[in-house]
């Protein structure tokens, strides 16, 4: 069986998929976030409560499925 976390990074990059899937279909745009901020993202995700400085109601999981592709491809 999957974990939470493992699911919800599935779910994420599934609904990454589909979200880029569709875009490229209907206006032939790609969806991309520069290294750093999606990087930034992550690291604001993976802080505790106490520690962030304004409230992101996105797991650290579900924010991982979303942007590890902007993490692990570089798009030129």
């Amino acid at each position: 069986m999957f974990t939470t976390f493992t699911a919800l990074v599935l779910a994420g990059g599934g609904l990454r998929l589909v979200l880029q899937w569709q875009l490229r279909k209907r206006w032939d745009i790609s969806l991309a976030l520069p290294h750093a901020l999606a990087g930034a993202l992550v690291v604001l995700a993976g802080l505790p409560s106490i520690l962030q400085p304004f409230p992101f109601p996105v797991p650290l999981s579900l924010t991982l499925g979303l942007l590890l592709p902007d993490l692990l491809l570089r798009r030129g």
